[in-house]
């Protein structure tokens, strides 16, 4: 049983390690030992097997690790039938065209928000969106429609929340809720990174249940609140096209 236990702790701190990687390309071993808070030569041992399976790579000249050719083989063998990610990508491609700003498309993840899905703007100035990027639920667009159309025992838990942030004001952010939920989609301005400004829609599937948000972004001395109300109709109906596109 000991030995059980011993062996599931080593494959979750294999996994934490790969994790890693969601928000960085390369790190070196005290990196990796730190985010984890293991000792280095716990992390090595691990990294060595990852190394020999062929899920991180090594770079001899820095010693420092990136994910290897086995996560892309993994990777590419994804269903792609019920994947938001991909059957969304031509209706996001579409919708940045008529706009003109960066698209993307967050799912919920306990009290975080990941980009699962971006198409970047055109334009020389534009607002950069990292796929694979973990944002709060307390600021941004994308993240007041999450949770705006969460379940109420969701909502409730994401509000209650013991980490909540100090500064964020739960009952304004409550009455912000209420309002998008009348409004159907949600803006922000420069509340998470200053000088971006986002207007955000839900996207339901044929069920009725809430399966991403959908978010224009860019500069906010561009996307202005007046070019966000602008834009929400076409951002709605987008949404709505979307919706009927997923099982």
């Amino acid at each position: 049983m000991e030995e059980q236990k011993s062996t599931v702790r080593a494959v979750e701190r294999a996994l934490d390690i790969l994790l890693c990687f969601t928000d960085a390309t390369e790190l070196g071993l005290s990196d990796i030992a730190k985010r984890i808070s293991l000792h280095k030569s716990t992390v090595h041992r691990l990294l060595a097997s990852l190394e020999g399976k062929g899920f991180v790579v090594r770079d001899p000249r820095t010693d420092k690790y990136r994910l290897g050719f086995r996560i892309w083989e993994l990777s590419a063998n994804m269903s792609r039938s019920d994947d938001p990610a991909q059957i969304l990508l031509p209706e996001m491609e579409r919708l940045r065209d008529l706009v003109g700003e960066t698209i993307s498309l967050y799912v919920r993840d306990g009290n975080e928000r990941i980009r699962i899905q971006a198409v970047q703007s055109n334009q020389a100035i534009r607002r950069v969106a990292p796929v694979g990027a973990r944002m709060p639920l307390a600021v941004g667009a994308s993240s007041k429609v999450l949770v705006a159309y969460a379940d109420e025992k969701t909502r409730a838990e994401i509000l209650n929340d013991p980490d909540w942030p100090a500064s964020v004001d739960r009952a304004a952010y409550v009455e912000q809720l209420e309002q998008i939920r009348k409004l159907g989609y949600a803006t922000s301005v420069e509340e998470r990174e200053a000088g971006a400004a986002a207007v955000a829609a839900p996207i339901f599937n044929r069920d009725g249940r809430l399966v991403a948000a959908l978010a224009v972004s860019g500069p906010s001395n561009r996307l202005t609140m007046e070019k966000m109300q602008e834009i929400s109709a076409p951002l709605m109906e987008a949404a709505w096209r979307m919706g009927k596109m997923i099982r």
